[in-house]
Formats: C-alpha cells, structure tokens, sequence
C-alpha cells in the first residue's frame, strides 16, 4: 500500500495528493479534457473544475512520465492548501487493471499521507515537496487508470485527481 499510496498522494493528489471521497454518484471522466488537466509533466488531471478545491495545485512533476517498471519515480510537486487539513479528512482511491478494479477503498487522509512523511494537521500555505518511489520491475503489463478523491472532515473537497499509467 505504501507504494500505492505515495503515487496517489502526489501522483494524484499533491502530491496526492497524488487527490486524494468518490460519491457513488459522481462520474468520473475527465482525462482527455485539456482543461482539466493538472500543471507540469504528468499524465493528471482533475476529476471536475478544480477551483474550489482546498488544494490548488501549481504543478507536479513525474520523472520518468510516464511511470516505468523497474525504474524510480520522482515526483515534485506545488500547491497552496487554502485551510487548515484536519484528522478526520478521507481519500476514496480506485485502481483498476484493465476493466478489473484492483483497489477501492476508503482510508483515513491522514494516516495515508504518513506514507509520504507528512502528518496531520496540514497547514494553511504553500507545500513544495519532492519524493521518490521505486517503480518493482514486475508490474503487470497493461493500462492502470486510477483515481484519488480527498474530502475534508467538513466535507469539503480537497482535490479529486486522475490519470491513466500504462506498464
């Protein structure tokens, strides 16, 4: 999950954060839309118009973009968090295979983002961060669409981030 979680977290949230609740029924078909795209060198984009978002974010790097089997991921990533992220925020995150859904759950934000040597609260502000991943050499060849959607303990939306990686 650690891998899974850090590539969601700023691999589509800010890092998260990767993003990063989906509600049963939001569609979500936003990669391909320019305008919903996510600054900088990744293959992101927003689940739906980012502007209210708690999470505005600048840019967020890959490198290599796209993700490779066997190599290490880097990500830098920017974005202003408008309010303070308290305990209590979720992220929905959706991995499928193909048409085969490898992961859905919903887990606490703020024990996911220890993952990636945050914690909670997250204060109002600007957040640079740069991390690595290494990418295990034996991924399954295919098409992996996944999905990160972060809400607030208010209910609030932080950012719901998506992209399409294919090994």
């Amino acid at each position: 999950m650690k891998p899974v979680a850090l590539l969601l977290f700023f691999y589509l949230s800010l890092v998260s954060s990767l993003s990063l609740l989906q509600g049963g029924s939001q569609k979500h078909l936003a990669i391909g839309d320019e305008a919903l795209k996510v600054p900088g060198e990744n293959p992101l984009y927003f689940c739906a118009d980012p502007k209210d978002n708690i999470l505005q974010i600048k840019y967020a790097d890959l490198t290599p973009n796209p993700p490779k089997a066997g190599q290490t991921l880097t990500i830098s990533a920017s974005g202003t968090i408008s309010q303070r992220i308290e305990e209590g925020a979720k992220i929905q995150i959706q991995v499928k295979y193909g048409l085969v859904t490898l992961i859905n759950q919903k887990a606490d934000f703020c024990d996911t983002i220890e993952n990636v040597d945050l914690k909670c609260p997250l204060e109002k502000g600007l957040m640079t961060l740069t991390k690595e991943v290494d990418i295990p050499k034996d991924v399954p060849k295919g098409k992996y669409t996944v999905m990160a959607d972060v809400i607030s303990n208010e209910g609030e939306k932080i950012t719901c981030l998506e992209a399409v990686a294919y090994f």
